[in-house]
């Protein structure tokens, strides 16, 4: 029986509704974040494990959650480390495809947040075959994913908007 990941984005934060890019800051979630994680909790009951990344609004999504199962933290999780640019607005980290194989200054590029991710990857098939596992992260995850399992262009990916929908599942 195949591994099931589900993938959901934390919650929105306070920095996503000001157009800020969070990178490797911890971040805090909104009133509507908050009642979003609640939503997600609501949504994802029943799986076997949760991983989330190790920064703060990751973490706090999967906590007010309230899901059952087990939740690990992982740093190969985390978003995009814009270096310099964390906590900066958005669009100054504009374009993003060029730094799908150049990092940004001080940080890291797309592609380094691709290996990581294919990391855990790694792992979850080998420890958890079967489960169905719950992955909360961020944008530059859901990319990777897309990469990874679905085959799709890393520079088309970063290129193109992010449009949130309630998780996206995987077989792995």
């Amino acid at each position: 029986m195949p591994t099931t990941l589900i993938y959901e984005t934390h919650a929105t934060t306070l920095d996503n509704e000001q157009g800020i890019a969070t990178g490797w800051l911890p971040g805090e979630l909104s009133a509507a974040g908050r009642q979003e994680a609640v939503e997600l909790g609501m949504r994802r009951q029943g799986v076997d494990v949760v991983f989330s990344s190790d920064l703060r609004r990751a973490v706090q999504t999967v906590e007010l959650a309230g899901l059952e199962a087990p939740h690990f933290v992982d740093w190969r999780l985390r978003e995009c480390n814009y270096g310099e640019l964390n906590g900066r607005p958005r669009p100054e980290l504009e374009p993003r495809r060029d730094r799908v194989d150049t990092p940004f200054p001080g940080g890291q590029s797309y592609r380094e947040v691709v290996e990581s991710t294919r990391s855990f990857l790694t792992d979850i098939r080998r420890l958890y075959d079967g489960a169905q596992v719950l992955l909360v992260a961020h944008s530059a995850n859901r990319w990777a994913l897309q990469h990874l399992l679905a085959e799709e262009s890393l520079e088309e990916l970063v290129a193109a908007p992010f449009d949130w929908q309630p998780g996206w599942i995987y077989g792995v």
